[in-house]
């Protein structure tokens, strides 16, 4: 595949070249041709991180090409981050223009925002924040309308909420996400509801119960569990987890139970190699589990997770790297075919992409 460009009449060539690869990799599995869901050419990303370069005594929002951090590409806007992201790009560079306050040292600003129009901006420094600092960055949150962090060694300053909230809807109901600074959310905000609308409709209305495992922030989560009995839930990042019991309460979600455990330690807790006190309380014996839903790193999942998987029924994968998730699906064809694929296109203008698919027993 050539080198994406920023073109909004090139994007369905490079959509069609995203779909290609991932027919190409899934083809010695019998796959059925993929969905394809496009995204928004502009103002899709809802997440950006800038450095700052000093240049004529002011500072300016700058990235690197891969491999050179020497030779700064200076940003006035960035199309493909959110619409809100922009509006406040500006704004938050003459507020640190104006105040030495704001601007002295710092290096670093990140933005999360929600297609729900939340935004939470990050100033991050290389010196200690003050008096002066906490009194500035209050009267510029309050400018701005955003909640606002400082960070610098050893600090973490917050003014107004550190997350944000998100409302996503899902055949119909709207849900709500409470997304902390520096837990992981799905960047694309409107490819993401597509995506879970898939998994939605692919998991089907079921009897039965369903095991996740890497649960996040419960983006997946709170849609799935109107489809099924109970959910076992994992995941092991604490920030994850507790926004994922955050959100399961805030949208009255009771039939899922959620548990601080590694891919590998369920493992070892269903085949009863040990106990786990972190599992008190949970009756895995009280589980009929049918489907399995997976969103593994990019690493994919391991040997042994992925022998784990092939105890179920259904299988759901969401996946971040297609190229792993083949390898994966190599370990799993003898007992399970593909039934359903997707191609989600989450990262426009670059190589990546997010994919699914929904594996049954043969």
């Amino acid at each position: 595949m050539s080198q994406p460009s920023f073109a909004p009449a090139d994007y369905q060539t490079q959509l069609d070249a995203k779909a290609g690869r991932l027919r190409d990799l899934l083809a010695p599995f019998q796959a059925p041709e993929p969905e394809v869901f496009a995204s928004p050419l502009q103002h899709y990303r809802l997440r950006a991180e800038f450095r700052l370069w000093r240049e004529n005594e002011e500072r300016h929002y700058a990235m690197f090409a891969p491999g050179d951090k020497h030779t700064p590409i200076l940003i006035e806007d960035f199309p493909i981050a959110s619409q809100r992201i922009n509006d406040l790009m500006p704004r938050l560079k003459a507020g640190w223009q104006a105040d030495v306050a704001l601007s002295f040292k710092l290096f670093q600003v990140e933005f999360l925002t929600t297609l729900s129009g939340d935004a939470l901006i990050t100033l991050a420094y290389h010196r200690p924040l003050d008096a002066a600092w906490q009194a500035a960055a209050e009267r510029l949150a309050a400018d701005l309308g955003v909640s606002l962090i400082g960070r610098s060694r050893g600090q973490r300053l917050v003014i107004g909420r550190d997350h944000v909230l998100e409302e996503l809807e899902v055949a119909g109901k709207t849900y709500s996400y409470l997304q902390p600074e520096g837990g992981f959310t799905q960047p694309n905000g409107t490819v993401n509801q597509k995506m879970l609308t898939w998994a939605h409709t692919a998991l089907g209305e079921r009897e039965d119960d369903l095991l996740e495992l890497y649960c996040g922030n419960g983006n997946f989560t709170l849609p799935l569990a109107s489809r099924v009995r109970k959910v076992l839930a994992t995941e092991v990042s604490k920030t994850s987890v507790n926004a994922a019991l955050h959100n399961l309460a805030s949208n009255g979600v009771d039939n899922v139970s959620l548990v601080r455990l590694s891919a590998e330690e369920l493992t070892q807790a269903l085949n009863e190699v040990r106990p786990f006190r972190r599992l008190a309380g949970v009756d895995l014996k009280s589980y009929d589990f049918g489907t399995v839903f997976v969103d593994p790193p990019r690493a994919g999942m391991d040997p042994d997770t992925c022998e784990l998987t092939r105890r179920f029924e259904r299988i759901l994968y969401i996946s971040c790297n297609p190229e792993t998730l083949a390898e994966n699906i190599a370990q799993l064809q003898d007992t399970h075919r593909i039934t359903r694929c997707a191609l989600f296109d989450q990262f426009p203008w670059t190589h990546h992409m997010e994919s699914g698919v929904l594996l049954e027993r043969r």
